[in-house]
């Protein structure tokens, strides 16, 4: 079984760094894509980055594109979100997400099942 587990959110000023990891705390292997999702206070929950297990393909949205880094270390079953350059619109709890599907990565929230209970980000101005 899965249960995921982040780690990394803290409080940062413009412009700072943070690293978040999402581990599977039970220890054991899958093989699913994984994504991180953020929702800020007011809004939805929307995709930020996602990586393909299969072959490690990397999908960002828009507005990350550049400052954002998705990796994985397949030997701790860990994925990682290096976030560079923060911005106050980034503030959000950031979430983890499996998707047991074979299939590309999604950008939606539905085509996960499961998910941790995700960490806080906030950035100042």
């Amino acid at each position: 079984q899965v249960q995921l587990t982040e780690s990394g959110g803290g409080l940062v000023q413009t412009g700072g760094s943070l690293r978040l990891s999402c581990a599977n705390s039970l220890g054991t292997s899958t093989s699913d894509n994984r994504a991180w999702f953020r929702r800020a206070p007011g809004k939805g929950r929307e995709f930020v980055a996602g990586i393909g297990w299969k072959d490690g393909s990397t999908y960002y949205r828009a507005s990350v594109k550049g400052r954002f880094t998705v990796s994985r270390d397949n030997a701790r079953n860990t994925v990682y979100l290096q976030m560079n350059d923060l911005k106050p619109e980034d503030t959000a709890r950031y979430y983890c997400a499996g998707d047991t599907n074979d299939r590309p990565v999604a950008r939606e929230e539905a085509a996960y099942s499961y998910w941790g209970q995700g960490t806080q980000v906030t950035v100042s101005s």
